[in-house]
């Protein structure tokens, strides 16, 4: 079996394959000040839970964007699991061509996340990915991973209208009866959710005109199901992208 794990600056999001079938996921909160042992002790008492049995996995990809936390679970999958993992970088082959200015720049979740798109749905393809960032991600149709735009995401939004105001407070991060508020909550949720949707869909907009092509539009993230629940601009709604990119890579760089 195949341990996933996709750092993020928000949450840690791990899966177990069964070849390509997905078993099962968690996600965990980002703490770079957790050591091995500690993240070690969360998968082990976690993979109990869904059934699976530790020495069952036997090969792991790791894709990261938080370098302090890069070393530990490559401690953690040789100390807990005697596996060297996979870590997505340069020279690992993703079947994807970066034509940034400055490859190395672009994160290496944005690339498994092409690569996942790439595979499942074809292309071209804008893959927007609700994190920490609302970040877009554009790809040709023969893989060439164009570019894209990072936008602060939600929560991120959210918690600085709420530090930099004296009376605005927090709220729960759901779409309001009406655009228009008729109370501070409901126009803080209205500003928040409908004005990201509206935003995704003028961003697309204008990345679908610079592509010149029918594409396909897909939402990932934490809070890619609840942004399609306000916007119809998604042709597909995939919540495991990332787990499901790693996978894929990991195959094709065990064929070579």
């Amino acid at each position: 079996m195949l341990l996933a794990i996709d750092i993020g600056n928000t949450n840690i999001t791990v899966g177990v394959f069964e070849g390509t079938r997905l078993e099962a996921t968690w996600r965990l909160a980002t703490d770079s000040n957790r050591l091995p042992d500690e993240y070690g002790i969360f998968l082990n008492n976690l993979l109990p839970m869904k059934g699976i049995s530790s020495s069952k996995i036997t090969k792991a990809c790791i894709c990261c964007v938080v370098p302090p936390l890069l070393p530990v679970f490559e401690e953690l999958c040789k100390t807990y699991f005697n596996i060297n993992p996979l870590v997505i970088g340069s020279g690992t082959k993703t079947g994807i061509r970066i034509l940034y200015d400055n490859p190395h720049d672009v994160g290496a979740d944005r690339i498994v996340d092409a690569a996942a798109a790439l595979k499942l749905y074809g292309g071209p393809i804008i893959v927007v990915d609700f994190g920490t960032g609302t970040v877009f991600d554009a790809v040709e149709k023969n893989g060439d991973y164009l570019g894209g735009a990072i936008a602060p995401g939600i929560y991120i939004s959210a918690e600085a209208l709420v530090s930099k105001s004296s009376i605005l407070r927090g709220i729960e991060l759901i779409a309001p009866p009406k655009a228009i508020g008729r109370n501070t909550i409901h126009a803080m949720q209205s500003g928040l959710i409908l004005g990201c949707a509206s935003m995704v869909e003028g961003m697309v907009s204008r990345f679908m005109k610079e592509l010149g092509n029918e594409v396909t539009v897909i939402a990932t993230g934490g809070l890619a199901a609840k942004m399609n629940q306000v916007t119809e601009i998604f042709d597909f709604v995939n919540p495991n992208l990332t787990l499901i990119g790693l996978q894929h890579i990991y195959e094709l760089n065990a064929k070579t």
